[in-house]
């Protein structure tokens, strides 16, 4: 895989770490709590490289988050309230995985319950998103862009400090935001399991 930060809201380390300083540097207090840095959880083209925030465990309640759709639109967790959730996290759209990823998923969702919204969050830009969605057909899932304030990233402890991308992972939520099943590849140039991911969502909805 080739990155392709052409389409991302990219900042070089340095400026980033000034830009966020007091939030996300080391371990800091913030109205949800203590963020912190881990080690050792992913590498990017056998690069270790280090998330911010807090890893969620199963069992929990997902924290909210503010991102934005490929119509600039402000979209929050909030706003998908009394559906179940899948959501997709890649790197960029202008990637080979990470476009095969969006596309996949945009094809399951035809399969599944309308009960369970399917979400795919990046770093790229809304404009792009919008331009990628138009020529691959997307239309099933909702494309979210996490550039603004790496809102979601934070949140769900898959923000990479290093680049400002988002570790590729999985996260599915219940009607009620607790956290049932999550996946954080631990190659971020490596692909999700798909049938896991769409296996435990069918079960999640067949027990609702």
């Amino acid at each position: 895989m080739t990155a392709g930060f052409s389409m991302i809201a990219y900042m070089p380390e340095p400026y980033f770490e000034e830009s966020v300083k007091g939030r996300v540097s080391g371990m800091n207090r913030t109205k949800g709590g203590v963020i912190m840095e881990r080690k050792g959880v992913v590498t990017f083209k056998s690069r270790p490289v280090t998330l911010i925030g807090t890893g969620l465990e199963i069992g929990s309640r997902a924290p909210e988050f503010s991102v934005i759709d490929r119509d600039l639109k402000e979209m929050a967790l909030r706003d998908f309230k009394g559906k179940a959730k899948l959501i997709s996290v890649a790197v960029s759209l202008d990637t080979p995985v990470c476009d095969a990823q969006a596309r996949r998923f945009n094809e399951e969702a035809a399969r599944l319950p309308e009960q369970i919204v399917v979400m795919n969050v990046t770093m790229d830009l809304p404009f792009a998103i919008g331009r990628f969605c138009s020529t691959a057909g997307i239309e099933r899932i909702k494309t979210l862009s996490d550039y603004r304030d790496a809102s979601f990233g934070m949140a769900f402890g898959v923000l990479i400090k290093e680049f400002r991308l988002l570790a590729r992972a999985i996260f599915l939520l219940d009607r009620d935001n607790v956290l049932r099943y999550s996946e954080i590849v631990p190659e971020v140039t490596g692909q999700v399991n798909f049938e896991k991911a769409l296996s435990e969502a069918k079960k999640l909805m067949a027990g609702a």
